[in-house]
C-alpha cells in the first residue's frame, strides 16, 4: 500500500457486458483490467460496482414494445436511454471479467436491481435522490479522496465521479483505466461536466 488510507479506489462496472463479447461492449474494456489490478495494490479501502439489473427492468429496449437499444424515451425522473439487455443478475454477463481481482474488495456495490429505475451513478440512482449507500460506508471510514477507474468513462464512471464530488469528495479518475461508449458525443459531455464539477484526471485518456 503506498497511499494514504484516506484515499479509496473505486471501480467501476468491470462486467463480462461491459467487455469484448458482452451485450452492450465497451470498445476494448477488458484492457484496463491489468491496470486496475496493479492500482489495487496502492490502497487501503477499495469498492467495486456491479451493475445488476432484473430482466424485466424499464431501461432495456426489450421491456418496451416496438422500442430500439440507444432510442431514448421518458422515465418519471426524466430521459433515459433505451440499453441492450445486460448485465442479468446472476448470469455470466453480469460477473466481474474472470481476470480481475476482486477477493480484496472491501464492499461491492450493486445497482440497477430495481425494475423500474436505471442506475449509473456508485452513489445515487438515476433520480439521484434514492442513495445506494456509498457515501456513508466511506466516510464511516475515513475516507474524503476517491480513486476511479472502470467502464464507462461518459455514462457510470461519469455520473459516478460527479456524485461523489457533490458529496463534497476529492475525485480523481484515471483515464487510462478507463474506456468510453462516446454514443452522440457523450463522451466530451462527460468530460465537460466531469471538469465543471472539479474532478480531476490522471494519465491519458487512451484513444
Amino acid at each position: 500500500m503506498t497511499r494514504p488510507t484516506n484515499e479509496a479506489l473505486i471501480m467501476i462496472d468491470i462486467q463480462n457486458d461491459f467487455c469484448s463479447g458482452g451485450a452492450l461492449a465497451v470498445e476494448r474494456g477488458e484492457e484496463i483490467v491489468p491496470l486496475v489490478n496493479q492500482l489495487q495494490n496502492e490502497f487501503a479501502v477499495k469498492v467495486l460496482t456491479q451493475d445488476w439489473h432484473p430482466q424485466d427492468h424499464k431501461s432495456f429496449a426489450d421491456n418496451h414494445e416496438g422500442k430500439q437499444p440507444y432510442e431514448m424515451t421518458e422515465m418519471p425522473y426524466g430521459p433515459q436511454v433505451l440499453w441492450p439487455s445486460h448485465c442479468v443478475q446472476g448470469t455470466n454477463g453480469a460477473a466481474f471479467h474472470k481476470d480481475l481481482k476482486n477477493d480484496s474488495a472491501d464492499l461491492i456495490v450493486r445497482k440497477g436491481f430495481r425494475p423500474y429505475i436505471d442506475s449509473y451513478s456508485a452513489f445515487f440512482e438515476n433520480d439521484h435522490t434514492t442513495p445506494t449507500g456509498l457515501c456513508g460506508y466511506l466516510r464511516e471510514r475515513g475516507v474524503d479522496t476517491l480513486h476511479m477507474v472502470g467502464l464507462a468513462t461518459d455514462f457510470c464512471v461519469r455520473f459516478s465521479a460527479v456524485d461523489a464530488a457533490k458529496q463534497g469528495f476529492n475525485v480523481i479518475v484515471h483515464l487510462d483505466a478507463c474506456r468510453a461508449i462516446d454514443l452522440n458525443g457523450s463522451l466530451k459531455e462527460a468530460m465537460d461536466e466531469m471538469q465543471s464539477h472539479g474532478v480531476t484526471f490522471a494519465d491519458e485518456m487512451v484513444a
